[in-house]
């Protein structure tokens, strides 16, 4: 697929996504290592000792826990259990209620301190307890770079056909509100949840969701990877109308079954809000505003003095037109459209003259467009109509074109005859060291190179500055001489 502009906002999104993991990975690592450590031990104090007061901060998840982790909880309370570290050791030998509750107070008040410079609890998603600003937050955080990277993948497939599709605005505005109602939808199923959610695969499922009715019969190319096996993996293509909801109707079956640390239900929220966005801007007809004055932006409409001298061309006014568009090009010297007319009419008029300076300054313009493929075509007509000489910054720099076909014939003829038009010139030093380099290098002719390295070498033109590439240039040409002539000799010999 393709797009007509440049899809500025999917690439900051994944710019932004990518340069905040990098940046708070390995501080959310630290912090989280320490809460759940603090978490770990509250826990098991408060399991093994009930009657001990919890700090309010840490009540709520203790709360969580018994509620939402019956098993972990009932393992948690059981006195023969192994200890998981040596504070538990420790605390087991501990029987004073007084010396207890002065541990959980002192747990439950880094507790509180670790929360509140904790990166994920202050900016994650916690359906359990859900704060305004994690609804867009939690959408920029990630677990780990394969979590950021597989996301940051989708966004780029389905998000750069919908932004070119809905204009950047809108786009954006879809992107983040499905990001935000994909945590609504987890709150909704999962309303007493303590479990922090992070990423933006609810937001690019909204996308997903979206491409779907905007894309039902795209075509994607598959791979399936397989851990073991003769066939590691295959590859196949699916239909967006069968692919998509079937990701989804896995999604809901994965949702209703035990958890496993992935947020299917955020997914689905997202996808279905997406898809219900995408058919709201189809029917309202905003998506088809949209669309045309993206179209006005980016078509190309010629001036008026252009479609004049257009007209004045169909009516057979040549000399008129040619008089337009000159004074055009004085105010607009680099128009591709005026100078494309006015060789047109040039030729028309059989002005050949007129005709080969048109076509050498479109030459020009391609080249400082990067169109190499255009001015090299520019260069044929220029030919082909009688035309010998470029400028020879121009006709230097056309000399690659062939080259890199790997036409290596034509390019050293050309390098020639710029050389030779323009002895004078520093570019006929550059031309003659780029030819014989190809005579060396690529054609298998060093006594052409050592001819064409020696002019430069002789040349009055001042080239100190690749005086030693010359040389070396010599010296090797000699070299592949030397080791050519004895198989010459023999052959010689022996006929």
């Amino acid at each position: 697929m393709s797009a007509r502009r440049w899809p500025i906002v999917t690439l900051a999104l994944i710019l932004v996504n990518v340069v905040i993991f990098a940046a708070t990975h390995r501080a959310v690592d630290e912090q989280d290592s320490r809460l759940w450590e603090v978490r770990e031990h509250i826990l098991i104090l408060a399991a093994t000792h009930p009657s001990l007061l919890v700090a309010p901060d840490a009540k709520a998840f203790v709360t969580g826990v018994q509620s939402q982790f019956s098993d972990e909880w009932a393992e948690m309370q059981n006195p023969n259990s192994e200890a998981i570290d040596d504070w538990h050791a420790r605390i087991r030998q501990i029987s004073d209620p007084v010396a207890l509750q002065a541990e959980m107070d002192s747990l439950g008040a880094q507790y509180s301190q670790l929360t509140a410079s904790s990166i994920t609890e202050r900016y994650a998603f916690v359906p359990a307890n859900p704060k305004p600003i994690t609804y867009l937050t939690s959408t920029f955080l990630h677990a780990d770079w394969w979590h950021v990277l597989g996301n940051m993948w989708f966004l780029w497939l389905a998000g750069f056909v919908l932004e070119d599709a809905w204009g950047r605005p809108l786009y954006l505005l879809v992107y983040l509100a499905a990001g935000a109602m994909a945590c609504q939808f987890d709150a909704w199923a999962s309303p007493g949840s303590i479990v922090h959610s992070v990423g933006a695969s609810g937001a690019v499922a909204g996308l997903m969701g979206a491409f779907l009715v905007g894309f039902p019969k795209m075509r994607i190319r598959m791979m399936w990877l397989f851990d073991l096996g003769l066939f590691p993996y295959c590859r196949f293509w699916m239909r967006a109308y069968w692919l998509l909801p079937l990701w989804v109707l896995i999604e809901i079956n994965s949702g209703m079954g035990p958890r496993d640390g992935i947020g299917h239900w955020a997914h689905v929220g997202g996808f279905l809000f997406g898809a219900l966005a995408a058919v709201a801007l189809r029917y309202s007809g905003l998506e088809h505003k949209v669309h045309r004055a993206i179209e006005q932006k980016v078509s190309w409409t010629p001036d008026a003095e252009i479609v004049q001298a257009n007209d004045l061309v169909e009516s057979g006014k040549l000399d008129e037109a040619a008089v337009a568009l000159n004074q055009y090009l004085e105010r607009n010297v680099d128009s591709f459209a005026a100078w494309n007319l006015l060789r047109a009419v040039y030729w028309r008029a059989s002005n050949i003259p007129a005709y080969r300076e048109a076509t050498a300054k479109l030459c020009e313009l391609h080249l400082r467009a990067r169109e190499s493929e255009a001015a090299w075509q520019d260069y044929e007509d220029f030919l082909n109509a009688g035309g010998e000489n470029l400028p020879p910054s121009i006709w230097l720099e056309l000399c690659r074109v062939p080259e890199h076909r790997q036409e290596y014939e034509r390019a050293v003829s050309e390098y020639e005859k710029l050389a030779v038009a323009h002895s004078s010139e520093r570019e006929a030093i550059l031309a003659k060291i780029s030819a014989a380099r190809l005579c060396l290098k690529r054609l298998n002719r060093p006594q052409d190179a050592l001819r064409l390295y020696e002019g430069a070498s002789a040349s009055t033109v001042p080239h100190l500055d690749v005086g030693r590439d010359i040389q070396i240039g010599i010296q090797q040409a000699k070299d592949a001489l030397s080791k050519s002539a004895p198989v010459s000799a023999g052959a010689a010999s022996t006929g």
